[in-house]
């Protein structure tokens, strides 16, 4: 389904490819609509894809990753992450899930909270969310191998 996302936003699009290239674009993307730039993943990209008009972007990495952060816990990033950017937003994101208590979550909504802008809201498919403060994203998250 990834690829096919990509398949259509792809014209009108700005892609990246090579490590170095693909992080720096991918944390300028994340920045540039006000998200934490570690939020993702961003060591072993291959390709970083925006489409400007539509705001979809992908991230696509040699293969699938999990990270840990200190206060949050562990994620995992398939090999293909897509999605939409918007200010302060990341909407129908696939490839992203979290562990909670033993089970894999997908996420598919992060978000600044509006009314608490010191605070990251992660919202699962089935709508449970949860928030976090955005010092929590200070520091890089460690790969588990």
């Amino acid at each position: 389904m990834a690829s096919k996302d990509i398949a259509t936003h792809r014209a009108g699009a700005e892609v990246y490819h090579g490590a170095t290239l693909c992080k720096q674009k991918a944390q300028e993307l994340l920045e540039m609509f006000r998200l934490p730039k570690t939020l993702m993943p961003c060591n072993n990209l291959v390709e970083v894809g925006f489409n400007p008009i539509t705001g979809f972007t992908w991230l696509k990495q040699q293969k699938p990753t999990k990270y840990k952060l200190k206060d949050i816990g562990i994620s995992s990033f398939a090999s293909e992450m897509t999605g939409f950017l918007e200010d302060g937003r990341m909407r129908k994101f696939s490839g992203i899930k979290s562990k909670e208590m033993m089970i894999w979550v997908p996420l598919s909504d992060i978000s600044i909270d509006p009314s608490d802008p010191i605070k990251i809201i992660f919202t699962a498919l089935m709508g449970l969310s949860k928030s976090y403060p955005l010092t929590a994203f200070e520091t890089e998250p460690e790969e588990i191998k």
